[in-house]
């Protein structure tokens, strides 16, 4: 047979693939079972905060509960969460607001702009990403220290600045990459200036990418460990994974799973409600912000 003729029957075989109700059948079998395995461990921490304290430290553990018990979540509320839940949300909220504007004016200067050492300046801040937290934590410390920001939620939140800056404006620098220098030029051509430029013609078209880049600061701050329990020493001023690190542990260090299951669930709901309210906007701003065109 001519080899024309077999590549041609592939590249037919290949557009039909996904038309046919076979395909589409195998198509929905194949999502749903990959829908299940990523929710199955959601639901099964669901279920484990609706078991009694006895029950959810039962070895081996049972899937479904025997009966409905709320005195995990009773234990999480009585612990005072909501302190630890508005530190978080000060720190989050300082952290991505820091670096959304930041990493729009980083994005749109080493995409629209040319000055002397602009490729190395973006290299060293991609190079940036290469560094440990743990190396450099001792430096932090004494920086903080040293400027009089040590134990506070504004130092945290400038050292998550420091880790989650160089991934943003990698993206928004991307992301003004792919806008049109016809439009931009039009804008000119108008009358804009480069700030009226920025404000009103560039910020709406590169939108996805600023949401891709205010979700990867949101997550990453939102359940940060090791830099909140290292740079700040008074329990008033913790965020949510320190409280529920010092949740887990009972008298006796006996662990506590309910109360624990509890408050990562409570945690868990913000991320799922902002992600779901955005992921139009962060699926389109990470396809055209991390690919250049």
């Amino acid at each position: 047979m001519n080899v024309s003729v077999i590549q041609s029957s592939a590249v037919r075989a290949r557009r039909g693939w996904g038309k046919g109700p076979t395909s589409r059948i195998i198509y929905y079998v194949v999502c749903s079972v990959l829908a299940i395995l990523f929710l199955f461990p959601l639901i099964w921490t669901a279920l484990m905060t609706l078991k009694s304290p006895g029950e959810a430290a039962a070895v081996p553990p049972t899937f479904l509960p025997s009966h409905i018990s709320w005195t995990s979540y009773v234990q999480v509320f009585g612990a005072g969460i909501f302190g630890y839940l508005a530190n978080s949300t000060v720190v989050v909220l300082m952290t991505v607001l820091i670096v959304a504007i930041l990493s729009v004016l980083g994005g749109y200067g080493f995409s629209r702009f040319s000055f002397p050492g602009k490729n190395i300046i973006f290299v060293l801040i991609l190079v940036t990403l290469m560094i440990p937290f743990q190396s450099i934590l001792t430096p932090l410390f004494l920086l903080l220290h040293f400027i009089g920001l040590d134990n506070t939620l504004l130092g945290l939140s400038l050292v998550y600045v420091t880790f989650q800056l160089p991934v943003a404006i990698f993206l928004l620098r991307n992301s003004f990459d792919n806008v049109p220098r016809e439009l931009e030029e039009a804008a000119l051509i108008d009358g804009c200036s480069s700030w009226q430029l920025l404000w009103r013609v560039m910020l709406p078209v590169v939108f996805p990418g600023i949401v891709t880049a205010v979700l990867f600061a949101f997550f990453n701050t939102w359940n940060e460990f090791l830099a909140a329990l290292i740079f700040i020493t008074d329990n008033d001023k913790y965020t949510l994974p320190v409280y529920l690190v010092n949740l887990e542990s009972g008298l006796y260090g006996q662990v506590n799973l309910g109360a624990l299951y509890a408050g990562l669930m409570i945690t868990i709901i913000p991320c799922i409600v902002i992600f779901l309210l955005l992921q139009r906007y962060y699926i389109n701003g990470l396809i055209a912000g991390s690919v250049k065109a």
